[in-house]
């Protein structure tokens, strides 16, 4: 079968793919943000549940103050939202990417004076916290100190998201030219889309450490638990500008359904283009976030059990072997799930070749034709989504517990500091990589892209060159980077919940007994 219809309401599988939108961007990417918010306030309160003068000068309400973060977040986005919505609405397809980047930029302004209020008002004027690395020495923290510590990874997460639009909108020059890449077919544009992802890290990358250094000064590891929160303080409207994109998509495979005017489609489409670059800014604040979470959370293992008493020994071999075999656990992940996809689409794509070949008239749309068996398509990719689930969260969940019981804690804590590192540069290059083949693909779509003085837009060959990349893309941006989040944050808070058990076999080393 060639050039099916896209969005046609006779092709078998469009219904599949208004359905994965919301399941992928919607439910999966905001089940990721608010499992990162709730495991970054954990580790903020297990930490601080070791500060004996917080919880004595502080009371209850010291304790909490990682509580009141969220809610602050909460109630400014809110009344934020009035200013998208009634003082400064779009009126025009320019002022869509301008009006959301606008509320995200003043959430973030107007979160900064709230979070410190909320210092002042809930923690004690001064209080002591342990080193996570050596519990014998104590620090002095104030208010001020932990304000510090939340606006370094609010003003952070914003800058990321703002680098992460650079790099995914049609609107700069990475993406224009992964679009001129095409002219010389879909080689060269999967070359440049990889080389866009690979670079997009530099920044992020950099200032994720930044972070880590300015709040672990500040507060120790209570401080990147804070800053973690920090990053995630301005959820809801970071969560909403992102479900704008999968909501707009669908709406214009429904109004291409529907048979609606052309004028409908190219503003429909002008909307999503928004949308794909609003859904990387998503992104990028659920993989930094994420970074931060997994990072507090392995603070918590160590505060909690005291299980390295010194710190992490890079120098011990059972430490540094474990170091590259965690490094190494992402790429395994990202390899089984970027498989799934691939076999999941095969069979939907052989699904669709038959109904187009058995269904008399509906490829050709002739009147009268019998209906695509759309539930078939839906069917296939909620089969395989379950099917293809279960031996990368057995890979994920397993590691951390078989590696603690039978190698030891050491082996544990190299495990998780080589895949935080790791799964951080391969989920922001595949997320952008992704985005930004997807909007190369608008960008031409659009007929701005012109060679030798002609427009190339949909049916061109190299509109077909960006159809490739954007296909190659998807699996990266949708699957195997946001899942990454979830490598980082999952075998951390495993580790942290079953720390106890592992110190309980032979004092932490493990049932080999492996020296410390």
């Amino acid at each position: 079968v060639k050039n099916p219809p896209e969005d046609a309401p006779r092709t078998p599988a469009t219904i599949a793919d208004n359905v994965g939108d919301n399941v992928g961007d919607v439910a999966g990417m905001g089940s990721d943000l608010f499992g990162s918010f709730a495991e970054a306030t954990c580790a903020a309160l297990v930490v601080a549940s070791n500060s004996p003068t917080l919880i004595a000068a502080g009371g209850w309400s010291g304790l909490m103050f990682p509580v009141t973060i969220s809610a602050g977040g909460v109630i400014v986005c809110l009344l934020c939202s009035f200013v998208a919505t009634n003082i400064m609405p779009v009126k025009h397809e320019a002022d869509i990417e301008t009006v959301l980047k606008v509320q995200l930029g003043l959430t973030t302004l107007v979160l900064t004076p709230v979070i410190y209020a909320l210092a002042a008002l809930f923690l004690p004027s001064t209080f002591e916290l342990s080193r996570v690395a050596d519990p014998t020495i104590s620090f002095d923290f104030t208010p001020l100190k932990a304000w510090a510590c939340v606006i370094s990874g609010l003003w952070s997460g914003c800058t990321i998201g703002f680098i992460t639009e650079y790099y995914t909108s049609h609107s700069y020059t990475p993406v224009r030219e992964v679009a001129r890449s095409t002219e010389t077919g879909a080689a060269t544009n999967i070359i440049y889309g990889l080389a866009l992802g690979y670079k997009s890290t530099i920044i992020p990358v950099t200032i994720l450490a930044g972070i880590v250094f300015v709040a672990f000064s500040l507060m120790d590891m209570y401080g990147v638990a804070l800053a973690a929160l920090g990053m995630l303080g301005t959820l809801s409207t970071c969560l909403a500008i992102d479900v704008y994109g999968p909501i707009c998509d669908n709406a214009g495979g429904i109004a291409e359904m529907a048979e609606l005017p052309a004028g409908v489609r190219e503003k429909t489409d002008a909307l999503d283009a928004a949308g794909n670059t609003t859904a990387a800014i998503g992104k990028g604040f659920a993989i930094g976030s994420a970074a931060l979470v997994s990072l507090a959370l392995t603070a918590a293992f160590v505060t909690r059990t005291a299980v390295l008493e010194r710190g992490v020994n890079m120098l011990n071999p059972v430490v540094f072997a474990f170091l590259l075999i965690g490094s190494m656990l992402p790429y395994w992940f990202s390899a089984m799930t970027m498989k799934s996809v691939g076999k999941a689409a095969n069979e939907m794509v052989k699904e669709v070749a038959r109904q187009f070949r058995e269904i008399p008239g509906l490829l050709e749309g002739t009147p009268g034709h019998a209906p695509a068996d759309h539930a078939r398509c839906i069917a296939i990719s909620t089969d395989a989504s379950l099917r293809e689930m279960v031996p990368p969260a057995i890979l994920v969940m397993s590691t951390p517990l078989l590696f603690g019981i039978f190698l030891g804690v050491d082996s544990v804590a190299g495990m998780l500091a080589g895949a935080i590192v790791s799964s951080i540069q391969m989920a922001i290059s595949s997320s952008n990589t992704g985005g930004a083949w997807d909007n190369a693909k608008k960008y031409v779509e659009k007929g701005k892209l012109v060679v030798d003085g002609v427009v190339q837009g949909k049916g061109s060959e190299i509109h077909k060159a960006a159809v490739v990349g954007d296909t190659v893309g998807d699996p990266l941006k949708d699957t195997s980077g946001p899942a990454l989040n979830i490598v980082m944050k999952l075998m951390a808070i495993l580790s942290l919940v079953f720390a106890d058990f592992f110190m309980s076999i032979n004092s932490g080393k493990g049932l080999f007994d492996l020296p410390r």
